[in-house]
């Protein structure tokens, strides 16, 4: 149990965790998403001056930040206020940023460019927390780029590397091959508990843990809410409410969120805490967690004395029992971690993202073959094809046929090597990437035929096939063939049927 820590005889500061070797950090990080909403429209903060405001956060032991290379002028404002700390002989804060790069070619010299971006604005020699973010896994370069980004943690410009919004599924294919990740930054909250599922059991199994956000739900979890009637559109006027407005009606509406506030309240009202300290807390002692992210509107308005009542007390049975009974009216989120920013119901500010997805180019180029005007194939530059004479996969009609396909990266890397799961997730993104050049999407399959090197390996392969196609449910074949081609564990070939 973690518990608060005093100066002096009074004075609460927000308890540290080691995040990884010699990476301690608040439990309550500072979120700076809130610039680009401060920024919308043209507006430009005062960077000094918010700077200084995020010095006296530093100042008040919250002294660990999270932004991200989009966030407006975050990164040049925490820049900020590392030199003024400097100046001022403190020490420096604690400094997370994300790269969200759009899906594409991720070379060396791509990946360098972003990560010495941020360190020109930050004013630091090494990022102490490098995320990453990827916007389709059915375009794998994000493989590419975080070997690239592990390549320049080994030469010293990032102390530690985490991701932001990963599933469980993408999370191990980088932890199976061999990736030293330190952290996976998702949503985790009384509304969304996907992260307390299977994500959190994998982080605890591999030494990673979750850094949190969403926690109050853009301040929906607060007793500003309780009681109050459901605000019509206009009245939700940030990005963060527009956000969780809409897991609000995932859950099961106004009244099942009126519940929760009143359950959270009543054990609020018990440790003389806000409602809150109660839905941070909760997800704090959540296992896997190492800190939750508290959104600031820098030189606007700040919590930090309402925060550190958070390290004043913990929930016990009756706390937890009281509101597990409100939390049993809910509907789960779908899906996994992530999948709000990947897949319907697009739960985002902006809702729904298909059109941005749809923009992102094709991992795979659809071409014509030769003298047949009625089909269209897909190679994979693969050495072997043209010698072979085969494609990934062909399109003849409505109809798409991919061929046995396994987890090899470029021309000849294998993915995850020992790893029957992860190469399973690695082999499905590239049928989903062969299909999606034809014109098609999984939902489009209608056979899979899987086969195995163990046989006693099938729930590992079973159980990955069923999160990609559990609503679709195709045909499927599922066989042991010992002697496949390579030391593969697993290869997966699909058909399709647009009609």
């Amino acid at each position: 149990m973690w518990a608060a820590r005093r100066l002096g005889c009074s004075m609460i500061v927000p308890e540290h965790a080691l995040l990884a070797p010699g990476l301690e950090v608040s439990r309550i990080v500072t979120g700076l998403w809130q610039v680009a909403d401060m920024e919308r429209d043209g507006r430009k903060l005062d960077l000094d001056a918010a700077a200084a405001a995020m010095a006296d956060y530093a100042a008040a032991g919250f002294d660990s930040f999270d932004m991200a290379d989009h966030y407006g002028s975050a990164e040049d404002i925490a820049g900020r206020c590392v030199r003024l700390r400097e100046d001022r002989g403190n020490r420096r804060p604690v400094l997370f940023t994300k790269w969200c790069p759009v899906p594409g070619e991720m070379t060396p010299t791509v990946v360098r460019a972003a990560v010495q971006r941020s360190l020109d604005r930050l004013r630091v020699p090494r990022i102490d927390l490098l995320q990453f973010h990827w916007w389709t896994f059915e375009h794998p370069a994000y493989l590419d780029a975080m070997l690239e980004l592990a390549a320049l943690q080994a030469e010293g410009l990032i102390a530690h590397l985490g991701v932001t919004n990963f599933d469980t599924d993408h999370l191990r294919v980088l932890v199976k091959h061999g990736i030293p990740i330190v952290s996976n930054q998702v949503c985790f909250s009384l509304l969304d508990r996907r992260a307390g599922e299977e994500m959190s059991a994998f982080c605890r199994e591999n030494g990673i843990r979750l850094l949190t956000y969403g926690t109050l739900a853009g301040g929906l979890l607060s007793e500003r809410w309780l009681g109050a009637p459901e605000p019509a559109a206009p009245a939700i006027a940030d990005w963060s409410k527009m956000k969780y407005k809409r897991f609000v009606d995932a859950i099961g509406g106004w009244t099942v969120l009126q519940a929760i506030l009143a359950a959270v309240a009543k054990v609020a009202r018990k440790h003389g805490v806000s409602v809150a300290n109660v839905a941070t807390r909760w997800v704090l002692e959540q296992p896997a967690v190492a800190a939750i992210i508290v959104g600031a509107r820098l030189g606007e308005r700040e919590h930090r004395a309402n925060n550190l009542h958070l390290f004043s007390f913990a929930l016990d049975d009756e706390d937890r029992a009281t509101i597990e009974a409100a939390l049993a009216a809910t509907m789960r989120i779908p899906g996994d971690c992530g999948d709000e920013y990947r897949r319907p119901p697009f739960l985002t500010a902006s809702g729904d993202l298909s059109h941005h997805l749809a923009q992102v180019r094709k991992f795979y180029l659809a071409v014509p073959v030769p003298g047949r005007s009625d089909r269209l194939r897909v190679d994979s530059g693969s050495v072997w094809e043209p010698v072979c004479g085969y494609s990934r996969a062909v399109r003849s009609g409505n109809r798409i046929l991919v061929s046995g396909t396994t987890a090899t990266r470029g021309s000849g890397e294998m993915v995850c090597k020992g790893d029957v799961a992860g190469q399973t997730v690695y082999t499905l993104d590239k049928i989903a990437a062969s299909i999606a050049a034809l014109g098609g999407t999984l939902a489009d399959v209608v056979r899979t035929r899987i086969y195995l090197r163990d046989a006693d390996q099938w729930e590992a392969a079973s159980r990955v096939h069923g999160r990609y196609f559990g609503d679709v449910r195709p045909a499927n074949t599922l066989v042991e063939a010992s002697n496949l081609v390579g030391d593969y564990d697993v290869e997966i070939e699909a058909e399709a049927d647009l009609a």
